[in-house]
């Protein structure tokens, strides 16, 4: 019998977001899988229509089976074109983008798309006076444990690996259709202490929070002694908030309950709960 060559997953990073760095290493976080090859091609941190146009040719020379794009704000001219492109491949394709990606739901849902939008990946607070380097990465590191510790990142790899294995199995996939905020959070079983996933819920509710700051010290603030001390604050929510939700994981190492999800070489997920034991084949792959 002829080996089975493995599926080809590109992945399109237009801008930044707090998911998109992580993002390839999400469906192959051991660097083992043999059912995929993941290759990722980005515009930079810049998202312009001609930084779109310039890398998109480089997705496509991949011939990739599955796309998934990610961008802030996928209703801004650049992303939109990257998501047309994607969408004229007539490739399964998910958009995972922040909050005012739902003002475009339809728009996605119509270009045969699915998609996963990330109510609190949040703005970052991008006032020349404010922003530098070090604060940028350590405003994306907070983000980063909210969203991994919450359960985020969980759905996201899970997602996707749905449409991996379906293509795999020649079948027609079923494209997400997610806006994961906290009432979806806080319904999925992703801790057993309710102390635990009361503080996971607090702070990812703190990140929509930084969002709406921001988005008013960016966008509407005029004066810098108006907009310098609303950078500021939100970004003390965001550490704030990544400081509670390591208390949340706190919580389960102490329960020896932590849930871990690694996938197997052949791109299963396999599941433990408990520190000391072996890492056992899931029933329904892919679930929650």
């Amino acid at each position: 019998m002829a080996e089975l060559q493995p599926k080809k997953i590109g992945i399109f990073k237009c801008g930044n977001i707090g998911t998109a760095p992580n993002l390839e290493l999400l469906i192959d976080e051991l660097a083992d899988r043999k059912d995929i090859k993941v290759r990722v091609v980005t515009s930079g941190s810049k998202m312009n229509p001609e930084d779109v146009e310039e890398a998109l040719p480089k997705l496509f020379a991949f011939n990739p089976d599955v796309v998934v794009m990610i961008s802030p704000n996928t209703a801004l001219p650049g992303p939109s074109k990257a998501r047309e492109a994607i969408a004229n491949a007539k490739l399964p394709g998910i958009v995972i983008t922040d909050a005012p990606g739902k003002k475009v739901k339809a728009d996605i849902e119509q270009q045969g798309l699915g998609y996963l939008i990330i109510t609190a990946d949040p703005l970052i607070g991008a006032r020349k006076e404010f922003l530098d380097p070090i604060e940028m990465a350590l405003f994306n590191s907070n983000v980063n444990k909210v969203l991994a510790i919450t359960g985020v990142y969980r759905i996201v790899y899970q997602e996707i690996d749905k449409v991996i294995y379906a293509v795999e199995a020649g079948q027609t996939p079923a494209l997400p259709k997610m806006v994961i905020d906290v009432c979806m959070l806080r319904d999925q079983p992703f801790f057993t202490n309710p102390y635990a996933k009361a503080k996971s819920i607090a702070a990812y509710a703190m990140l929509e929070k930084v969002a709406e700051i921001d988005t008013q010290a960016c966008f509407i603030e005029k004066e810098s002694e108006k907009y310098l001390p609303l950078t500021a604050s939100s970004h003390e929510i965001a550490q704030a908030a990544a400081r509670l939700a390591e208390e949340a994981r706190e919580i389960e190492k102490y329960n020896d309950s932590v849930l871990r999800k690694p996938h197997g070489k052949d791109g299963k997920l396999k599941i433990k709960t408990k520190l000391l034991m072996p890492a056992t084949s899931e029933a329904q792959p892919g679930n929650m």
